[in-house]
């Protein structure tokens, strides 16, 4: 049996993690350590974790996050009226099972994006579908598919995830344009998939910020009463840290 020939037949197989652990374990003698089985498994399981790691990578990436956030490394002593086992329990994900929101609001600094895009960046690492957007991006963005004629596609790549992440939700001003086309997202996420929201605007100003009453009580039905809720309170985490630095 030529070894280099398997090699060569797992690489085109696309079974590369397999084809290098082979190449090793034959550099090595590690091959020998092991019953066949034992081997076998082996190499399934490297194989395996290499997709595992490459699916969870191409997530994270493809999810379009503005900042690398963890959940490992949120600060609770901040007083900003977070608590931590309930944040954790949502880091779980059941929320997405259960096809239910979480909306985030508090005032600029105090860690709503940062929160929002730990839990998105938690969500690709259990292999949910996640996306993005800054809201006020998300607007050009369906503008400019209105106009190119590719908006039923960009619908559709939402449509297809299972977390849609919007942030500074609400400082754009909406147009008829625009308040359409979030009643569209909202309908099709609505029982089917999930979404964060994240605003300064408190949830009882998004009636008059989205305007056209019909329209935002429809939206406000499908997204606020299936919604956790995250209510943030203190002063800017960043201006603290500026003076804290300010004084050191």
């Amino acid at each position: 049996m030529n070894n280099q020939t398997t090699i060569e037949k797992m690489k085109q197989m696309r079974l590369s993690a397999m084809a290098e652990t082979y190449h090793n374990s034959l550099q090595n003698n590690i091959h020998k350590d092991y019953t066949l089985d034992q081997y076998i498994a082996l190499l399934v399981d490297q194989e395996w974790e290499h997709r595992h790691n490459k699916r969870i990578k191409n997530l994270i990436s493809s999810a379009g996050f503005r900042q690398s956030a963890s959940i490992q490394d949120i600060d609770y002593t901040v007083n900003r009226s977070l608590d931590k086992t309930v944040f954790e329990r949502m880091a779980q994900m059941d929320f997405i099972k259960s096809k239910e929101n979480i909306i985030i609001t508090g005032a600029t600094g105090t860690g709503k994006s940062y929160l929002a895009q730990a839990l998105g960046h938690n969500a690709c690492l259990l292999q949910h579908k996640t996306m993005y957007f800054n809201f006020a991006r998300l607007t050009d963005q369906i503008k400019l598919a209105k106009l190119e004629g590719t908006y039923l596609k960009l619908m559709k790549k939402i449509e297809k995830t299972d977390l849609l992440i919007l942030d500074d939700f609400g400082l754009t001003s909406f147009d008829e344009q625009i308040r359409n086309a979030l009643m569209d997202i909202v309908e099709m996420k609505y029982d089917k998939s999930s979404m964060i929201i994240a605003a300064q605007i408190p949830v009882k100003c998004w009636h008059e910020t989205i305007g056209e009453g019909t329209i935002a009580d429809a939206i406000l039905d499908r997204l606020v009463h299936s919604s956790h809720r995250i209510e943030l309170t203190g002063q800017s985490m960043r201006k603290n840290k500026m003076e804290k630095t300010q004084k050191i």
